[in-house]
């Protein structure tokens, strides 16, 4: 979870000195910088997947050599991982690190309990949260239901890797698109609505409609829905993201870190309950989920757009 604050707090930051340097929209470069990070973020889903079908293709374990063989492609690549992070450049905060080389350990542990706190008390954050929450379930369902109740029983085990890499594959590209068009708060909204709809369309066809079947629709049904599952996971961690970091300027440590409490948290309900609940239950929680998330989120925007409005209106 540590990783998922300190990567979005350092993006916000660099965004944020990246737009001071070169004069830009503030909000346009928070979502181009997001756009691309998600999408090469989401490629992992593409080409993972893709490389185990190569060494693996039939779903089994393979032989030793194939195994072997996919083990160094993955250590190659965390290996460069590892390697750019040390090239990653420091942001300009000579202030704050003085000022927090000399406080005490205890001193630090209570600022740090304070950021995770006092979001809560920001009805703004209260509101993103069921978004939030609703973010987390969804990448869940993929992981768990999706997977094991509409791919394995149509495609196979061996489909599971195709069907994620489609998924991979439209997350990466609906991320990098949808950060190219983020602009602002408007934008999010346009976006998020968006991608809740194509989500919302493979929900409720699963809960009304949806059953097996074989021949080409058999392979094509699972594929359909992971593409539209993809567009609206790569929606959602792009556009979520940039909201974090235009509504909380002073605290985009503490917001990311109820990003990533109430994400995992999430993703740790559907995971226990998958064992025990049929895909029907499931659906019907998504379907809940997806609703009272995009009415806390309207309602957010809405109470922001206000406030700027008014703010406006008190300065002219």
């Amino acid at each position: 979870m540590g990783w998922g604050v300190s990567q979005g707090t350092y993006l916000t930051s660099i965004a944020r000195s990246h737009a001071i340097d070169t004069g830009l929209h503030e909000g346009t470069v928070i979502g181009n910088f997001n756009g691309e990070f998600w999408a090469v973020f989401a490629l992992h889903q593409f080409v993972g997947n893709l490389i185990t079908l190569a060494v693996l293709p039939k779903g089994t374990e393979g032989s030793t050599g194939s195994t072997t063989l996919l083990f160094i492609v993955f250590l190659c690549s965390m290996t460069l991982g590892t390697i750019l992070m040390c090239f990653i450049c420091k942001t300009n905060d000579k202030e704050k690190v003085s000022e927090d080389s000399s406080v005490s350990f205890c001193s630090a542990v209570a600022s740090r309990l304070n950021s995770v706190i006092l979001p809560l008390l920001d009805m703004r954050m209260l509101l993103v949260i069921p978004l939030i929450a609703y973010s987390g379930l969804q990448q869940a369902f993929v992981w768990a239901s999706y997977t094991k109740d509409i791919v394995n029983p149509t495609l196979g085990e061996a489909g599971v890797g195709g069907a994620m890499a489609v998924y991979g594959a439209f997350d990466a590209i609906c991320s990098l698109a949808a950060g190219r068009l983020t602009s602002g708060l408007r934008s999010i909204t346009v976006i998020v609505c968006g991608g809740a709809f194509f989500q919302a369309l493979i929900l409720l066809w699963l809960l009304l409609k949806y059953s097996a079947t074989s021949g080409v629709l058999g392979v094509i049904y699972p594929l359909l829905m992971a593409a539209f599952l993809g567009i609206g996971d790569g929606v959602l961690n792009t556009q979520l993201s940039a909201l974090l970091a235009l509504l909380f300027k002073h605290d985009t440590e503490g917001a990311f870190a109820q990003l990533k409490v109430w994400q995992s948290s999430a993703i740790a309900v559907v995971f226990f309950l998958s064992p025990v609940v049929t895909l029907q239950t499931m659906v019907e929680i998504m379907v809940g989920a997806i609703s009272v998330s995009l009415v806390s989120f309207l309602f957010l925007t809405l109470k922001v757009e206000k406030a700027f409005s008014s703010h406006q209106v008190t300065n002219m």
